[in-house]
């Protein structure tokens, strides 16, 4: 039977910050959830996919070359691909994070994901 995902049960059990859990994939896109505090990525771009950052609990900025966008419980934001952008946790942060397979490296999120 297909199940239904809570999301904010499927964050709050990720133990430890910046810990990608997979939830699942919807074509090629995988979702993952975690939880952040007190970091800021490097600038970076991803050339092949759209990334989506959804703020399940908490606030963040996702800053680009001409200014912020604040998030915060509820929002999302759509970055469309070879947009050049950081994340920016000052709080704790629970986030859904949505793009194609592969997108995910170690450079672009700190050496926090690994496969």
């Amino acid at each position: 039977m297909i199940q239904k995902v809570d999301l904010k049960k499927e964050v709050n059990a990720v133990e430890k910050l910046f810990e990608y859990k997979r939830l699942g994939t919807l074509n090629d896109h995988m979702l993952n959830v975690l939880q952040a505090e007190n970091r800021t990525l490097d600038f970076h771009i991803h050339e092949s996919s759209d990334e989506l950052f959804y703020c399940i609990d908490g606030e963040f900025d996702i800053e680009f070359e001409d200014g912020m966008t604040h998030l915060c419980d509820g929002d999302l934001i759509i970055i469309p691909k070879g947009t050049k952008h950081r994340p920016v946790c000052k709080g704790r942060v629970k986030c859904l994070l949505i793009e194609v397979e592969g997108t995910l490296n170690e450079d672009n999120t700190g050496g926090a994901y690994t496969e």
